[in-house]
C-alpha cells in the first residue's frame, strides 16, 4: 500500500496504490488522516485517486466509512476518483456508492471541485 497527495489551490489529490485489505489499512488510515483533519469547510476538499488501487476488503471500506463521516461532519468534501472496475463493482455492491461522489476521472473530479484546482493540474 502506497500513498501521495499533491495539491492544485485548495484541492488534494491523494493517490493510493496496491491492495487496501488489511494488511494496507492501517498504512491508508494514518496517511489519510491529516488530509481529513484538514478537510473542512471553506478549507482543502479532497480527491481520493483510486487508479492504483487493485482491491479494497471490508477492512478498507470501514476507513473510508470514518473518514467520510468525519468530513461530513467537518462540513468538508471528499470524492473518489478513477476506480478500477473491481473496486467499483465493490463500492457499488456495499453501496458506497451512495456515501461517495464518485468521478470516472481525477480530471473530471478535480473539475467538479474548483475551476482554479482544474487549471493547475492541467498545467502539471
Amino acid at each position: 500500500m502506497e500513498f501521495a497527495s499533491r495539491r492544485y489551490a485548495e484541492v488534494v489529490v491523494a493517490s493510493a496504490n496496491g491492495r487496501i485489505d488489511h494488511a494496507g489499512a492501517e498504512p491508508f488510515k494514518s496517511a489519510l488522516q491529516p488530509l481529513i483533519d484538514q478537510c473542512v469547510e471553506g478549507s482543502d476538499r479532497v480527491v481520493l485517486d483510486f487508479s492504483g488501487v487493485e482491491y479494497i476488503s471490508s477492512v478498507g471500506l470501514r476507513v473510508l466509512m470514518l473518514a467520510a463521516k468525519q468530513v461530513k461532519a467537518q462540513k468538508g468534501t471528499i470524492v473518489i476518483a478513477a476506480m478500477q472496475p473491481v473496486v467499483k463493482e465493490i463500492f457499488d455492491i456495499s453501496r458506497f456508492n451512495y456515501v461517495y461522489a464518485a468521478f470516472p476521472t481525477v480530471r473530471d473530479a478535480v473539475g467538479d471541485l474548483s475551476t482554479q484546482a482544474l487549471a493547475l493540474f492541467e498545467a502539471a
